[in-house]
């Protein structure tokens, strides 16, 4: 079932076109960081954030995010870096091994931003991660495929078409796992992420107007929903 949260009444960026562009930027700058993986030193019962970028991204541009979390969320975060031109499923085996790094006993919240909301998804229901995640948040990450599909590399451009069987199966099977979603959606992605293909089919739906597709990694809404999420899950 989806539970939609509509947040018309939130402030706008005032230039939602030059925000992105600075977003963007900000995003090139940080990806030199963090390419090894980030495991942290969790008890039982801490929560563990696992960040997991998008395409031709780095864990590094997750360092403002990951700083709130620590300090407004108190959780550990953890990390890794993965390669443009690895699959859905392969990256999703990468993720796997940092999570059973991370203490058996602590509460694992998967936030992926773009392609790693797939890959957040793909582990959860294909890799038997439902036994370990109490919750994944998804930021701009196309469920429904993209029309840019074709003008990626093969392996992540033919999971991304409209006909992808990955993104057939992640939807097919959504209702199987009990591991609740939200879907943090930009409004103003038209271009790489329409909001319908953002929408997975289940859990919560927020949607912020106003925001591009690598807006939601600074944006301050983006950002407290994520918290707000991870301190009351």
């Amino acid at each position: 079932m989806l539970m939609r949260s509509w947040t018309d009444s939130l402030p706008l960026p005032r230039f939602p076109h030059v925000t992105e562009t600075l977003a963007t930027l900000r995003e090139v700058v940080l990806l030199p960081r963090d390419i090894l993986p980030i495991v942290p030193d969790a008890r039982d019962g801490e929560d563990v954030v696992v960040l997991i970028h998008g395409f031709m991204a780095s864990a590094g541009v997750f360092r403002p995010m990951r700083k709130r979390l620590e300090q407004e969320a108190f959780a550990h975060v953890a990390s890794f870096s993965h390669t443009p031109l690895q699959s859905v499923p392969r990256i999703a085996k990468s993720l796997k091994k940092v999570i059973d790094r991370i203490h058996e006993g602590a509460r694992i919240h998967l936030v992926g931003h773009s392609l790693g909301g797939l890959v957040a998804r793909w582990y959860v229901q294909e890799l038997g991660g439902h036994d370990r995640v109490v919750q994944t948040i998804s930021l701009a990450s196309p469920f429904a495929g993209t029309k840019h599909a074709n003008t990626l590399p093969i392996l992540i451009g033919a999971a991304l078409t409209t006909e992808s069987h990955i993104l057939r199966k992640l939807r097919s099977r959504a209702h199987e796992f009990e591991v609740p979603h939200t879907s943090i959606v930009a409004g103003e992605d038209a271009l790489i992420v329409p909001a319908e293909s953002a929408i997975f089919p289940r859990g919560d739906v927020v949607t912020l107007p106003g925001r591009g597709h690598n807006t939601l990694l600074y944006d301050d809404v983006s950002v407290r929903t994520i918290i707000q999420r991870v301190r009351t899950r």
